[in-house]
């Protein structure tokens, strides 16, 4: 696989990467098989963010890549609507041109939004794209099935036009009637929290759409201002703050053609819509209840116009959202991922009986049809396989070794993005019945030489990785530590996807030793230990890397536990500061980016999941506070938070830093005008590493080059 030959061995690695986006720039994505063909996204290089949507047609020997929409072509200075610019947060989506796409059935009738501006492509002998008639800016433009319409959403409204008709004026299906109210978006917490990015969805026949409504009236609002810029008025934000109200959300079957019908349930029982599948055997729902013990299934009844319940789940921690599950197989048999208690496994279900084995851990359904199900499962968590399970409990596993794949597939054909610990390459292959071909990636390689350690330490097996600066010789040198976790639940950082670990490699390389440690809930090794965190997201989660740690040093003499540092984003920043608060014994200082402070602050569907509603058990909260800690600070802690972050806001940093002020704890801040939960920008994704470099160089008393010593000296 040809790779981007942009890179310079002048560029430094942390302006390569913001320029890259992280490396993401260039690689194809939004991968999807229909019959010979694979339609996918791609840029035309690792600096361009700018995707492009492309084919490669495997009814030609051998099969040929070819650009169906050219986004340059396209690409207009129009502004992103603000719910658009939401809706990318909540995607961390770091690109721009075609970031999303959607087809018929068929795959020959495309459509995609460019800067707010909806697309349609038809495919045939030659590729037509036209732009469509819409009042406004344009969110989630969607092809029905038959490739008929395109339904779309401007100003909280769901509009559908037809597809093919030059003449054709889009139809008003959904009104909002507020800035409250939208129809056809998720729902802020669906979209944040319930991995849910989308609010409708065509029916199988394209003959109407199941559209979600939501109001956000009863939600309070937080104001989302930037203090750099006062001439610019504070945006309303609806946040659903932990213990307090969540959006109303509610279902409606809207045909093209007659009247729309709410489908009902219990919204005061189970206030979260979690999933929605439709397939050409049914349509199925899946919803929450407010703590997420118990989930209700339902079948969507055309006929009658209603929802019928066909299931009753219930966990005693919570329920896992796997995706789009549940929904119906071709055969009308309802297909799920459970948890399996007896064996501590995440096992695939069809009518709630087993099919997959115990001890194969579903990650992911990829693919349906006939008797056979595609999934992603690990039997080691650091590795993750595409495996073909049979209704009658057989599996294949389609692909082996030390790698970690993902998949798209459409029968008998799929394609995989693999990626290893040995090279920071992800190869993309599509395995078809007449034989095996590669997708180009123009994604730049890291200038770095990523050398992961894999190591298992401890009574509970705790999965690590270190990076030793490259060229280190054992035994040579004792290094300043730098840990470097996420340490929180959904995210896996000890992986075989040398890749991901391009930035500690880089860290390493500047005279660090740098260990990340895969603690209680994290995922992959079954529910028992995903649930090890119930009621606690501080003392068991930090116990764990202090376990590691302390392991790892009577391993590697190596290791400097005299100076060790603490780094992390979002929960990884939540446990950094937690870190040197807890154990100044342990940690000497922490970079903790857009940390979560005070959970209380945090938003209902994640906080409550794990640590329950705070006004029926605060001391849960204050025992998983940094800010009921602030006294306890004794080491250099450098705060780092964007002020236009929605996700984790920016009062996390301000009132955990004015109880550490008020504690007399001095400490540094460093605020981030314009900036989100993600730092996509080039010049502050670039120069957030090298002010942490030379955080860690002063405080962990070291000398380098560019050490300016801006954060004073070391205690």
């Amino acid at each position: 696989m040809r790779h981007d030959a942009q890179m310079t061995s002048s560029e430094s690695f942390p302006r390569q990467k913001a320029r890259t986006r992280g490396f993401q720039l260039g690689r194809p994505r939004g991968l999807k098989v229909i019959g010979e063909r694979v339609l996918f996204i791609r840029s035309s290089s690792g600096i361009d963010p700018a995707g492009s949507l492309w084919q490669l047609d495997l009814s030609i020997q051998p099969p040929l890549e070819a650009c169906l929409v050219d986004a340059a072509a396209l690409l207009t200075t129009g502004e992103l609507p603000a719910a658009e610019r939401a809706r990318r947060e909540r995607m961390r989506e770091v690109t721009s041109g075609i970031t999303h796409f959607t087809t018929d059935k068929s795959g020959t009738v495309i459509a995609f939004a460019i800067s707010g501006i909806a697309y349609v492509s038809a495919l045939g002998s030659t590729v037509h794209t036209r732009e469509l008639t819409t009042p406004g800016a344009v969110i989630d433009p969607r092809v029905s099935p038959t490739g008929q319409h395109v339904a779309f959403v401007v100003d909280g409204g769901l509009w559908v036009i037809d597809a093919h008709n030059l003449d054709a004026q889009p139809q008003l299906l959904c009104e909002s009637t507020g800035d409250t109210e939208t129809w056809g978006l998720a729902d802020f917490i669906a979209a944040e929290e319930l991995d849910r990015l989308r609010g409708y969805w065509w029916l199988a026949d394209g003959s109407g759409l199941i559209v979600e409504r939501a109001d956000n009236a009863p939600v309070g609002i937080r104001w989302i201002s930037d203090p750099a810029q006062p001439a610019n008025e504070p945006v309303a934000h609806r946040y659903p703050a932990a213990g307090a109200a969540n959006p109303i959300v509610e279902l409606w079957l809207i045909p093209l053609a007659g009247a729309r019908k709410q489908l009902i349930w219990d919204l005061a029982k189970f206030p979260y819509l979690a999933t929605v599948n439709t397939t050409e055997t049914g349509a199925v729902v899946g919803v929450l209840a407010r703590d997420q013990r118990t989930a209700s299934i339902y079948c969507v009844d055309l006929t009658r116009q209603k929802l019928a319940e066909i299931a009753l789940r219930t966990d005693p921690a919570w329920i896992d959202i796997h995706g789009e599950l549940p929904f119906l197989a071709a055969d009308g048999s309802l297909i799920e991922i459970a948890v399996d208690p007896v064996t501590d496994t995440y096992r695939l279900t069809r009518d709630s009986a087993f099919i997959s084995a115990a001890g194969l851990q579903i990650r992911a359904v990829v693919d349906c049809s006939g008797e056979a199900v595609l999934a992603l499962a690990s039997t080691d968590p650091m590795q993750q396989h595409l495996y073909r399970i049979g209704f009658d409990g057989s599996a294949v596993a389609l692909t082996s070794g030390d790698s970690w794949n993902n998949a798209a597939a459409d029968g008998t054909t799929y394609v995989l993005a693999t990626a290893n610990s040995v090279t920071t390459r992800v190869d993309f292959t599509v395995v078809h019945p007449l034989g095996t071909y590669s997708i180009t990636s123009h994604a730049q390689t890291p200038n770095v030489i990523v050398t992961p350690n894999f190591t298992t330490v401890g009574p509970d097996d705790l999965r690590t990785c270190v990076f030793w600066p490259t060229g280190h010789v054992p035994g040579s040198q004792k290094l300043p530590v730098i840990m470097s976790p996420y340490g929180g639940p959904h995210a896996q950082m000890v992986t075989h996807i040398a890749g991901a670990h391009a930035s500690d490699q880089w860290l390493a390389d500047q005279g660090f030793a740098v260990v990340v440690v895969d603690g209680r809930g994290t995922p992959g090794r079954g529910p028992a230990w995903e649930r090890l965190i119930k009621n606690d997201l501080a003392i068991g989660i930090l116990g764990d890397q202090v376990t590691a740690l302390e392991a790892l040093g009577a391993l590697l003499p190596d290791l400097d536990l005299d100076r060790v540092g603490i780094v992390g984003w979002s929960f990884g920043g939540y446990l950094a500061a937690l870190a040197v608060l807890e154990r100044p014994d342990i940690f000497h200082c922490a970079v903790a980016g857009a940390p979560v402070t005070e959970w209380r602050l945090y938003d209902t569907a994640y906080t409550e999941r794990y640590l329950g509603d705070p006004n029926e058990s605060p001391k849960v909260y204050d025992q998983s506070s940094l800010i009921t800690r602030a006294e306890k600070l004794q080491r250099p802690l450098l705060l780092i938070h964007g002020l236009a972050d929605d996700n984790v806001l920016v009062a996390h940093t301000l009132q955990f830093s004015s109880a550490l002020l008020a504690a007399g704890k001095i400490h540094s801040v460093l605020p981030l005008s314009g900036v989100t939960h993600m730092t996509p920008q080039e010049v502050v994704a670039e120069n957030l590493l090298n002010a942490e470099v030379d955080f860690f160089r002063t405080h962990l008393q070291m000398a380098g080059p560019g050490s300016i010593g801006v954060f004073g000296a070391a205690p």
